[in-house]
């Protein structure tokens, strides 16, 4: 699909959001009297503030633009202020009331940034402190309420926030950072709205004095009621090898991507300058300033794209506070709000989609712009090869936008080469699917880690007096038929032998890893098939568990015994697990082989009838009953080995009952379609 970028935008602020923002607060020219706001020990005069913001009348709401023109000579005398400053006496005056963050060193940044008159770095600052300040406001909400709203404009808008501070406060907070019709410094910034000279540096010096205000207020609150505020834990980012899919930045690599960004459309001129401080803050190792300013102008160059392959310029805007946003949430949506397939994931292709929800939408992935654009991140600990990944993806996109001569002139280098081969290989990590194909792996390793060495004679005679029962027998017999059906349906190309009589049992496993790894794409799972997933997913963790506590209690019950501590009921019971363990690990690995299986043939679920995916998903409750109970009975409380015999034979009969009907999934992807 050839598309034309829009290259000439002057702003992505639509009308009214631009005059709210760089127009309405100019208005009015009058000068105002710093001690009228701030006192010469620091402290914040809320009243000259708070009548500022005005009312439409009673129910009507607040007066936004009446309030935000009233706002404007004050913020400049809080601008001229924080700017006269030096450095020791901000930190004298304001250090004290900013601790109630738990980011002091923010602070001394946003200040510098503030006397640099750099406006990127100025938008960098009030988009972190509107994070900081969302977490705090959190952290002191549950001083009186007990489930922190979501969303900052609901936090603002609480009674108990209100209690805290008190109303007029949070209205003057809401126009800044809390409501769509008013100046929505928060959201403008971190969904890439707003380009870097189109952020007034007043707004910012006022938001840091209104948060040492806050702090002033909520020393007094806390005086007067004998209450602490507990902070909840940040969230550390971890250098899992999920998250890792590029090598590490070279510096040859920056070079080439501050060549590229130039030249890429996929760069609107006016947002440049952030790309160009992500690559210095990356170079100066602030890797979560890189990777706020990189998320924001992902959004920016998506919506751009977005806008063009379907064909809605306007949606390139901000919206009105009565109209939507074009946020990440619609850009990478299967379909637009007018129930149009979005041509956005057809244009950008499977890995960069998947790239994308791994990394933002996933709910047990990074997630990095909640998690950033929250608050809920430790800056300073955010690693460098998570920023590593964004900024290698945003290399490789970049180049899709070049001119064809240009881009492959950058490709005759190795590393690019190599970005781009990686990107185009990608496949998803954080999908339910393939953490099931992790927990599926998982289990079978955990199986075949089971110690089970050899008793001694009497022992051993005892153990095969056990194993001679009927049920037992007719548990394996049933074990190996199942199997040999399993087995059939595994791709030729997979199998350990084309003939499963001659494969020994500890080699059953062997095709998981093969089966594991086919490719299953995983964008807009309808509800039908992530239902099917969470019971599969289910049943492999209980799998896991039981496959874990076998492990533990042989461990601990094969040193007892040969320590000879084991009394004659507990060695009796020690061999009924030996017993147990033997059925159980071709068993694990049989339930392991069905998952594996099913889920390479998900997406066969549409063609059952409703009356054939009920009968389905009985079944599969039914095995997960099973993997429950025997995670029960196998747990060191229970300990009841002889009933797991029985569980295992009922749950075999089940399994090779429905197998015969031919209803599982690997049954459809026989069946022409």
């Amino acid at each position: 699909m050839e598309i034309t970028l829009e290259d000439s935008v002057t702003t992505c602020l639509s009308p009214s959001v631009y005059e709210m923002i760089c127009t309405l607060g100019f208005e009015l020219r009058e000068n105002r009297d710093i001690d009228s706001i701030v006192t010469r020990d620091g402290e914040v005069c809320w009243g000259t503030i708070t009548e500022c913001v005005t009312d439409t009348g009673p129910a009507q709401g607040l007066d936004f633009r009446e309030s935000v023109r009233l706002l404007g000579p004050v913020c400049e005398a809080a601008h001229s202020h924080l700017s006269s400053l030096t450095k020791e006496q901000f930190g004298i005056q304001y250090a004290p009331w900013l601790q109630w963050t738990r980011s002091p060193e923010l602070f001394p940044d946003i200040r510098d940034a503030l006397e640099s008159r750099q406006a990127p770095a100025i938008s960098l600052s009030l988009m972190k402190l509107t994070s900081c300040l969302e977490r705090a406001l959190g952290d002191v909400f549950l001083l009186v309420g007990k489930e922190c709203p979501f969303l900052l404009r609901d936090l603002l808008a609480s009674e108990e926030l209100a209690e805290v501070f008190g109303k007029p406060v949070m209205n003057v907070l809401t126009v800044f950072v809390g409501s769509p019709s008013g100046l929505n410094l928060r959201n403008v910034l971190w969904h890439g709205f707003a380009s870097p000279q189109e952020v007034p540096a007043k707004y910012c010096s006022t938001m840091v004095l209104l948060t040492a205000g806050l702090g002033q207020l909520l020393k007094t609150y806390l005086q007067q009621t004998g209450r602490t505020v507990a902070p909840r834990p940040l969230l550390t980012l971890t250098e899992s090898e999920d998250l890792l899919v590029f090598p590490g930045v070279t510096d040859e690599t920056l070079s080439v991507l501050e060549e590229v960004m130039k030249k890429s459309t996929f760069v609107l001129k006016i947002m440049l300058p952030y790309w160009e401080v992500a690559l210095m803050k990356f170079k100066s190792h602030r890797f979560a300033d890189c990777a706020v300013l990189l998320l924001t102008q992902l959004e920016a160059g998506l919506r751009n794209v977005f806008a063009a392959v379907n064909k809605c310029p306007k949606r390139l805007l901000t919206a009105e506070s009565t109209a939507l946003y074009t946020t990440f949430d619609e850009i990478l949506a299967k379909h637009l709000n007018d129930g149009e397939i979005n041509q956005l994931p057809l244009f950008l292709g499977e890995p960069a989609m998947e790239f994308l929800w791994d990394f933002l939408n996933h709910q047990e992935g990074p997630r990095l712009r909640d998690h950033l654009s929250h608050g809920e991140v430790s800056s300073p600990d955010f690693p460098r090869r998570v920023a590593d990944q964004l900024l290698s993806f945003s290399f490789v996109l970049l180049l899709r936008f070049v001119d064809e001569g240009v881009a492959s002139e950058f490709k005759e280098k190795a590393a690019v080469r190599s970005l781009v081969r990686l990107a185009a290989g990608y496949s998803a990590r954080f999908h339910p699917a393939a953490l099931l194909k992790k927990q599926v792996l998982s289990c079978e390793k955990r199986v075949r880690c089971w110690p089970l060495p050899p008793l001694p004679e009497e022992a051993g005679r005892e153990a095969a007096r056990l194993e001679e029962n009927s049920e037992i027998n007719a548990c394996n017999s049933l074990i190996i038929k199942v199997m040999w059906e399993l087995y059939g349906h595994v791709p030729e190309n997979h199998r350990v032998s084309s003939d499963f009589k001659n494969v020994p049992v500890e080699k059953w496993p062997q095709p998981l890893p093969e089966l594991c790894s086919i490719h299953i794409p995983t964008l807009f799972w309808p509800r039908a098939m992530l239902e099917v997933l969470a019971l599969l997913r289910s049943i492999s963790s209980c799998c896991t568990q039981v496959a874990l506590q076998v492990a533990t209690s042989l461990e601990q019950r094969q040193q007892q015994w040969a320590e000879r501590t084991l009394r004659s009921r507990q060695r009796r019971n020690f061999l009924c697990m030996l017993v147990s363990a033997k059925l159980l690990s071709p068993m694990l690995s049989l339930v392991s082989l069905l998952i594996a299986l099913e889920l390479a043939s998900i997406h066969e679920l549409h063609r059952k009838t409703a009356q054939e995916h009920r009968q389905y998903l009985r079944f599969l409750k039914a095995v997960l009953q099973y993997a429950e109970n025997l995670e029960v009975q196998s747990s060191r409380g229970k300990n009841q080995w002889g009933k797991v015999v029985k569980l295992t034979h009922t749950v075999l009969l089940t399994i090779r009952a429905f197998s015969e009907k031919k209803q599982m999934l690997i049954h459809l992807a026989e069946k022409p379609k």
